[in-house]
């Protein structure tokens, strides 16, 4: 006989058990559309639904590389809620363990599924063949597949850069700017050209590959004016540059001529139509490298050049000569000199300083710079003039807003500034910030801005003033949405496509029209 129990009330077994609280980690780089952030949350929504989990809340990061951690805000905040005891879940859904990452170091992915459980929040993969529940099995095949996922990055990497150096053997252009002289022509598959690409603007098409072309006669004629004068007339970079300027002229990006400018020009092989790849390499997110000449990819004659190769070399020789003549000791002094003056060093400060071997000269002959620097005692890591600046900047911030604010007036707007965060509410509608945000250079000169957007106040749009190469005027501005903007912090460059730049303006005349008032009639 069997005997059914009836049971009433809360215990009432035709009662479903309550869900448990899971939250769901996503990520995708620029994988196979199988790992599309979409596609994993629908995996793990029917395995929380089939295992009696809710899901309560969603970490993600889309388009972020699995090689490290920087830049993943999402697992970052998965990791500081769980450690913090901000976590109102008690496990974790993720779709796969390469998920985590395709680290180099198998045990950087363990750490993070650790320091999970031990705050309590267990981990769960749904798409993997195994229950992840502690046992010796799924403990080795997690192992086994942490390590597969950083050897799929490391194969990756070395196709990557196999099909780059095949590209640029084959005489075309991996990315950079032309250079002053030359210009980007899109070409297809079959060597037809397309047109040629403007400052800013990329290639669409996958097939599509670009190379150097010679750019306009008075910019070729510039460039040639300048061996001319180095080679023939003796004279130096520094000396060039003053002539440059007094013409009128600018660089490729419409600044003033340099010592260094003319010194870069002096020495690239693309003037002689050479393609050279692979100086530096950055491979798996590591720390960039200076790489030996005999492991650059190049092309010799790849397109055509504005110089004949017989000045080139004359000016390579006139180069070198500044420092096969001068002892070890005699180019640290001078290194030593230029330290005690600029504070700092850098390839460019070396390559604008005057009476000097250039950055080449002095990697050649000490083996790096890096070596170079550590001679003359500076540390590049230490670079703490930004301070500085960030003062400066900061002595500036009262009178822009207060500038902002007179603006807003004169459209006839309202604007409230809260006085602890200067958070600006502007007739009442909507909340903006204003940012000052620093440039700095790079190693290769080009200008950059980092800015951090306000993510505990939350304004409605972030009212950004990029500051000019002296961080002295306002070079240009961004109005930027909030509901727009998906990162804590964006790296910008000179340029950055459509997907920002289409924020930018000269001035914030665009922004103050937001903030007018326009009288409306009264209805009949």
């Amino acid at each position: 006989m069997v005997i059914k129990w009836m049971q009433t009330g809360e215990g009432d077994a035709s009662s479903p058990p309550p869900k448990v609280r899971a939250a769901e980690y996503v990520r995708m780089s620029t994988e196979h559309q199988k790992y599309s952030t979409d596609n994993q949350s629908d995996a793990i929504r029917l395995y929380a639904e089939r295992r009696g989990y809710e899901i309560v809340r969603t970490y993600a990061d889309e388009g972020k590389s699995g090689l490290n951690l920087g830049g993943r805000r999402g697992l970052q905040g998965l990791l500081h809620d769980v450690e913090n005891g901000n976590a109102d879940f008690e496990a974790l859904i993720v779709y796969d363990v390469s998920r985590w990452g395709r680290f180099q170091d198998p045990d950087e992915a363990a750490t993070y599924e650790l320091r999970c459980r031990r705050a309590g929040v267990h981990v769960h993969y749904c798409a993997e063949q195994f229950e992840n529940d502690g046992s010796i099995g799924s403990s080795i095949i997690k192992t086994v597949k942490r390590a597969m996922a950083g050897e799929y990055s490391r194969e990756l990497s070395v196709k990557v850069f196999a099909g780059q150096a095949n590209l640029i053997r084959l005489g075309y252009r991996q990315g950079g700017a032309p250079g002053y002289g030359l210009r980007r022509m899109l070409v297809d598959q079959v060597g037809s050209s397309k047109g040629l690409l403007e400052r800013g603007e990329q290639k669409s098409i996958a097939t599509d590959r670009v190379i150097l072309v010679p750019g306009p006669d008075a910019e070729i004629d510039t460039v040639r004016d300048i061996y001319r004068m180095f080679i023939e007339e003796g004279r130096s970079e520094r000396e060039i540059a003053e002539v440059l300027n007094a013409r009128g002229g600018v660089t490729d990006w419409d600044r003033p001529w340099t010592r260094g400018a003319v010194h870069q020009l002096l020495i690239n092989e693309k003037y002689i139509g050479n393609n050279v790849w692979g100086r530096t390499s950055f491979k798996l997110k590591s720390a960039h490298v200076q790489n030996p000449p005999e492991d650059w990819v190049r092309s010799d004659g790849a397109f055509d050049g504005i110089i004949d190769n017989d000045l080139f070399d004359r000016a390579q020789a006139i180069i070198r000569a500044r420092s096969d003549r001068l002892t070890d000791e005699r180019m640290l002094e001078i290194l030593q000199r230029i330290l005690e003056s600029q504070g700092y060093l850098s390839g460019l400060i070396i390559d604008e300083a005057e009476d000097c071997p250039s950055s080449s000269a002095f990697r050649s002959r000490f083996g790096s710079l890096l070596r170079a620097y550590a001679l003359v005692g500076f540390s590049p890591d230490h670079d703490y003039r930004y301070l500085e600046t960030n003062r400066k900047l900061r002595a500036m911030y009262p009178a822009i807003v207060r500038t902002v604010l007179h603006r807003i007036a004169d459209s006839g707007g309202s604007v409230l500034q809260d006085q602890a965060t200067d958070l600006l509410t502007i007739n009442q509608e909507f909340t903006a910030s204003v940012v000052i945000v620093r440039c700095f250079q790079t190693a290769t000169g080009s200008l950059r801005w980092k800015l951090r957007l306000d993510t505990a106040l939350r304004p409605d749009v972030t009212v950004a003033v990029r500051m000019d190469s002296a961080n002295e005027h306002a070079h240009d501005y961004y109005l930027l949405p909030r509901l727009d903007m998906h990162e804590a912090v964006l790296r910008l460059a000179e340029y950055n496509g459509l997907s920002l730049d289409a924020y930018r303006f000269e001035t914030l005349d665009s922004f103050y029209r937001m903030a007018a008032r326009t009288a409306l009639r009264s209805a009949a």
